[in-house]
């Protein structure tokens, strides 16, 4: 599959979003056999080549910034490319295919696999590898995006930041989520599931697990089971940080040093208080809920602290 990066510079005055003097926002198109992906280069004034950082979002239809039309409003990777761009580290975060303005780059659910992910990501990587505004490239992957980017990195990118990523496959985090089901229907979806591990679909779908198992999606649920997020950070060369806060409510701490172990050489960092979508939360529950639809509270002070200063150093 052939990509091209269009680079459109934008003057400060036309940039897309709110900025201040200190960076420039302009669009970014990467142009697929399927249609244009939509993104937004962040740049910071500097008098030479800079970092830059490659975002990538989190499962579902989830945007260039952190939010979607299901409720998430957050704005976490806009915040986080203004805060990179405030200390000179450019940024590039974008739609993923199908997702917002990258609508038109869809394809058909029966059709799309997880590696169609891995390879725009890729494509993303190695055209900001080639241009000269930049120093080296950074991939921070979000979520599902943290198991995108570490498959997609090696090779291609200098550094990977996990944030709040997976540390057991797909499948199995699929299983610990279902068990509150009734005993036979979990021992169904079970079933069905290890099928689709094993690269096997299922004709015969329990009318109650029809959503999630239906025959139009399994073809993409057996391309994402086969990776395991600890056997690709294994294959990472490159210098690795992980992030996990304390108050995620879907990954766990634990997750993260699984990532830790099964890649020694990794830098591991532990944010109290940080959430899913790396805000601080010092109350409980109803105060971690109520972020995901708060767009002005700021992402975690230390989460942008540590990054600065590992893509720095």
């Amino acid at each position: 599959m052939k990509y091209l990066l269009l680079l459109l510079f934008m003057s400060l005055g036309a940039a897309v979003g709110a900025q201040d003097s200190s960076y420039t926002e302009s669009p970014i198109v990467l142009e697929t056999a399927t249609g244009k992906i939509y993104g937004t280069l962040t740049l910071p004034h500097s008098g030479g080549a800079v970092p830059v950082v490659l975002f990538i979002a989190g499962s579902g239809p989830t945007d260039r910034n952190g939010n979607n039309n299901m409720g998430l409003k957050t704005n976490c990777t806009l915040q986080l490319a203004h805060a990179l761009a405030a200390a000179k580290i450019a940024s590039v975060r974008y739609d993923k295919r199908g997702v917002a303005e990258s609508v038109g780059a869809a394809k058909s659910e029966a059709s799309l696999r997880f590696d169609d992910y891995i390879a725009d990501a890729r494509a993303w990587m190695d055209l900001l590898r080639k241009d000269s505004h930049f120093s080296k490239l950074v991939v921070a992957g979000h979520s599902e995006g943290s198991l995108i980017g570490m498959i997609a990195t090696p090779g291609h990118a200098d550094k990977f930041i996990s944030l709040a990523g997976a540390g057991t496959s797909a499948d199995t985090i699929l299983k610990t989520q279902l068990q509150k089901l009734p005993q036979n229907l979990y021992e169904t979806a079970v079933k069905t599931i290890d099928s689709l591990k094993r690269g096997d679909e299922v004709k015969d779908v329990n009318p109650n697990l029809q959503q999630l198992f239906r025959p139009s999606i399994q073809p993409y649920l057996i391309s994402w089971f086969k990776y395991d997020p600890q056997t690709e950070i294994k294959k990472l060369k490159i210098p690795v940080l992980i992030i996990q806060g304390t108050k995620d409510l879907q990954i766990t701490v634990a997750d993260a040093q699984k990532l830790k172990t099964a890649q020694p050489k990794s830098t591991l960092v532990i944010i109290g208080n940080m959430n899913h979508v790396l805000k601080n939360i010092p109350g409980e529950q109803a105060e971690n809920m109520q972020s995901y639809s708060n767009p002005e509270l700021p992402v975690n002070d230390t989460l942008v602290h540590t990054i600065i200063d590992y893509i720095k150093k």
